[in-house]
């Protein structure tokens, strides 16, 4: 392929899913010189983070316009060496995980190929559709209403978010937290599984996290994602040396090394990947054979635009280890207007898009009406 055009687009808006704040991504839109447009995206998150996004980006498209004839490879190649002084585990990531991922949707529709058929040979058709949602109503009884209101509608499990933006103390309180899991426990039954993504706003200790860990653990969590600072490996190691409840980490990574470092230590079970961030969908493919080798799953990190979300469901259907997909629940405009042909589960599963390369149709017009 051969590119004539690269064009950033640094976006805000209002997530119901996240207590109404809003939230800032880049998107980038990619065209050949015979006219097929890719889209990617570089979730940097804030507003000075996605504007120096943008600025890269625009520096990579200039060297892959001068570039000639690329492939997917040989661009990401040349976009990483361009980026070796500034770009390994920095802002550089988001830049070139953006044209990546907008580059194998153009690979998709030279081919007339899905992604995910593209990346293998032994697909699934569909996944396990979970609710991914921040903890943030003001009573713990709310709390447990919204995810039976889940539950209804058909998912199949739920990812909670302690901590976060909103009205709950759920994630500052460890008993309190047991409490939560133990009533939503009981609520939504035996077979709709919890897992609890602690995260940045959660500060635990060893002692606390191992302690809290094995409580909840009465309840079947699926997993206890970042319980700890991901750089305490030796703090990971005791945690999962003293329960039997797998660990979850890795949104916080950036490169497919920092990956194999963070793999190799042998404290992780789930390996939680973006695609807008960790090196593109290249980063994401690479890091899932390292996966497959460990005997570890893979989790699509993908809580942003349905541009994000259709490159994350492609590598996880594609994926041998990915078992579930997680989904923003409430409606938000990057999900159900930005792309003409939302994703939504249907009875409890999702499945791709249909059309070749990530199968999504932006409105543009609703791109330009979100964009800064």
């Amino acid at each position: 392929m051969r590119i004539r055009a690269v064009r950033p687009y640094v976006i805000g808006y209002i997530d119901p899913n996240d207590f109404n704040h809003r939230r800032v991504t880049t998107l980038v839109r990619v065209e050949t010189t015979d006219g097929i447009v890719g889209w990617g995206e570089g979730i940097a998150m804030w507003p000075e983070a996605c504007t120096a996004t943008a600025a890269i980006v625009r520096a990579l498209g200039d060297l892959l316009i001068e570039a000639g004839d690329i492939t997917v490879r040989s661009a990401w190649d040349a976009m990483r060496a361009h980026c070796w002084w500034y770009g390994e585990g920095g802002v550089a990531c988001f830049a070139y995980s953006a044209i990546d991922m907008a580059l194998w949707d153009i690979e998709g529709k030279l081919r007339d190929k899905p992604l995910f058929a593209l990346l293998s040979d032994d697909s699934r058709a569909k996944l396990p559709a979970y609710a991914s949602c921040h903890v943030n109503k003001a009573t713990m009884e709310e709390c447990v209403a919204e995810v039976l209101g889940f539950k209804d509608r058909g998912f199949r499990g739920v990812k909670l978010g302690f901590a976060k933006r909103g009205l709950s103390n759920i994630g500052h309180d460890p008993d309190n937290d047991v409490r939560f899991v133990a009533a939503l426990r009981k609520a939504v039954g035996a077979e709709f599984e919890i897992i609890v993504d602690a995260g940045n706003g959660v500060k635990w200790d060893v002692a606390t996290a191992i302690s809290t860990t094995r409580r909840m653990a009465e309840y079947d969590i699926g997993w206890i994602e970042e319980p700890l600072y991901p750089t305490l490996i030796d703090g990971y190691r005791e945690l999962k040396a003293a329960v039997d409840v797998p660990i979850g980490t890795g949104e916080r990574e950036w490169t497919v090394s920092g990956y194999q470092r963070l793999i190799e230590t042998g404290t992780v079970d789930v390996v939680s990947v973006d695609p807008a961030r960790a090196e593109g969908v290249t980063g994401f493919h690479m890091v899932d054979k390292l996966c497959q080798v460990k005997g570890a799953t893979i989790n699509a990190h993908a809580w942003s635009t349905a541009i994000l979300t259709s490159a994350s469901l492609h590598l996880s259907l594609a994926s041998r280890t990915a078992r579930l997909f997680e989904l923003k629940p409430f409606p938000v405009v990057v999900q159900d207007e930005l792309v003409k042909n939302p994703i939504r589960q249907t009875d409890g599963e999702i499945g791709a898009p249909a059309g070749p390369g990530l199968g999504v149709v932006v409105d543009e017009a609703v791109l330009e009406r979100l964009a800064i």
